[in-house]
């Protein structure tokens, strides 16, 4: 089987189970996303989702973010991995939303790239989920099923992402990499024994 033809039948299958992907990160603005995506470095989706509301109850924008001092910040989050880095990227990335970009979040990839704490990968998950233009961020799970998958060899997230871009259809990278995401969590967890990962059995039982 090539990889084309693995690949449809990914789709084909991640669109029965999950014909509609919700964004697994709570939030009511791009601002709001793009904190909640660089909180969730290192640190699981369930936990940023459960100290989030008490953040953005008192610093839900921009403005709001830069009042706080950096010591304030980490009190809110602290309860997440790297809280004393992640507090202090938070009031710098308000600061120069306030100075480059009149407090909101911008919508090129250069521009988010350029703010503290925001690599490719946070900027591709804002770029896709709060505008969407079309980008397969790749995490942890992406990366693990594209590999056990046979659709890249890739040994980093660049690669990954530069083969997942070639073979899947464009038009569906905003959805296919959430449909992965929730496949990856719910049928292949990293430290599962596979039992449940029906979809590599059907690729390579053929």
């Amino acid at each position: 089987m090539t990889k084309k033809q693995r690949a449809k039948i990914i789709i084909e299958e991640l669109e029965k189970i999950y014909p509609e992907v919700p964004i697994p990160l709570n939030h009511d603005s791009p601002f709001q996303l793009l904190v909640a995506v660089a909180l969730s470095a290192q640190t699981t989706d369930k936990k940023v989702n459960e100290i989030a509301p008490k953040l953005f109850e008192v610093a839900g924008d921009a403005f709001k973010m830069n009042l706080l001092e950096i010591d304030e910040i980490k009190y809110l989050i602290k309860q997440i991995g790297l809280s004393n880095k992640k507090a202090k990227n938070l009031k710098k990335l308000s600061e120069l939303l306030i100075e480059r970009h009149k407090g909101e979040v911008p919508q090129t990839f250069e521009e988010l790239e350029a703010l503290p704490g925001i690599g490719h990968k946070t900027a591709s998950v804002v770029m896709s989920q709060s505008f969407g233009v079309p980008a397969f961020p790749v995490d942890t799970h992406i990366h693990r099923l594209l590999k056990r998958w046979k659709i890249s060899e890739g040994k980093n997230v660049v690669q990954v992402e530069e083969d997942a871009k070639r073979i899947f259809p464009k038009k569906l990278w905003n959805k296919l990499h959430l449909q992965i995401i929730f496949y990856g969590r719910e049928y292949s967890p990293a430290r599962g024994k596979g039992e449940k990962d029906f979809l590599t059995k059907m690729l390579f039982d053929k």
